[in-house]
C-alpha cells in the first residue's frame, strides 16, 4: 500500500497544499474517498448537504447521509458510523479541502483511528475522481429532480439511489460488475460464470466470433493520480 504523497498521520502537521496526492488500493478497504455535493431544496436559497464515502477500488459506497448543512462534526459522525458499521478502519481517507474535509473534529477523529489523511489540491477538481464521478453518476440519472420538497424527500430519494448504485449498477472501470460484488469479493465467481457462458457459446456458434471472447477482469488496482512511467523508474 503506497500511502501518497499527501499522506500525513502526524498530528497536526499541515499537508502541503500543491503536492500532487498518489494514492493506490489493490483491493477494497484500503482507500476511501469522501465529499459533499448541494442539493437545491424546496424554494431558491435552501440547499441540503448530501455527504458519501466511496471505496476507490470497489466503487461501493461505505456511507452517506443527507443533512440541512455542512458541519465538521456531522462529518465526523458521519465517518465514523461509516467505519464502524463497514468493520474495517481504511488505510487512507481521501477528500477535497473544504470546510468539513479539514476540520479539526475529523481530522482529530482519523488521527485517533491512526487513518492516514489525504487531501486534494485547491482547485483540483480531477484529484478528487471518484467522488466527482458518483457524484455526477447521481445526478444525470432520469429521475433525478430539479429540487427535493424537503429534507426527507432528498433521504428517500438517496436511500434508492444509493441501494440500486451499490447493488445494480454494473460499472465499466471495474469489470462490468456491480460495487457490493466487487466490495464482498463475489465478483470473480460471477465472471467465471460469465466466462463459462461465453465459452459455450463460442463452442456452439465459432462462426460467430473472430476469436474466443472473454468476460472482462477485474482491475489489478485503483489509482488517484497514477505517477507515470517515468516517475516510477526514478522513484526505484
Amino acid at each position: 500500500m503506497r500511502p501518497g504523497r499527501a499522506g500525513n498521520d502526524a498530528g497536526w502537521r499541515p499537508i502541503h497544499p500543491r503536492v500532487r496526492p498518489e494514492l493506490v488500493a489493490t483491493g477494497p478497504g484500503q482507500v476511501w474517498s469522501w465529499d459533499i455535493t448541494a442539493l437545491k431544496g424546496p424554494v431558491k436559497g435552501v440547499w441540503y448537504r448530501c455527504y458519501v464515502v466511496i471505496d476507490i477500488y470497489s466503487r461501493y459506497v461505505v456511507g452517506w447521509l443527507v443533512a440541512a448543512g455542512e458541519d465538521g462534526i456531522v462529518a465526523r459522525d458521519f465517518l465514523a458510523e461509516a467505519i464502524g458499521r463497514n468493520g474495517i478502519e481504511p488505510h487512507t481517507i481521501h477528500a477535497d479541502r473544504g470546510g468539513a474535509m479539514v476540520s479539526k473534529p475529523v481530522s482529530e477523529m482519523l488521527v485517533d483511528l491512526g487513518v492516514l489523511r489525504s487531501h486534494s489540491r485547491p482547485r483540483t477538481s480531477n484529484d478528487n475522481p471518484y467522488s466527482e464521478a458518483q457524484f455526477k453518476t447521481m445526478k444525470y440519472v432520469p429521475d433525478f429532480p430539479e429540487r427535493f420538497g424537503s429534507l426527507a424527500d432528498a433521504r428517500a430519494f438517496c436511500d434508492g439511489f444509493f441501494t440500486a448504485y451499490n447493488h445494480e449498477h454494473r460499472h465499466s472501470g471495474i469489470g462490468w460488475h456491480t460495487p457490493a460484488s466487487v466490495h464482498y469479493g463475489t465478483a470473480e465467481q460471477v465472471r467465471e460464470h460469465r466466462q463459462r457462458a461465453l465459452d459455450a457459446a463460442h463452442t456452439a456458434h465459432p462462426d460467430r466470433f473472430n476469436r474466443r471472447p472473454l468476460a472482462p477482469k477485474l482491475p489489478d488496482h485503483a489509482w488517484i493520480n497514477q505517477p507515470t512511467q517515468q516517475e516510477q523508474t526514478v522513484s526505484i
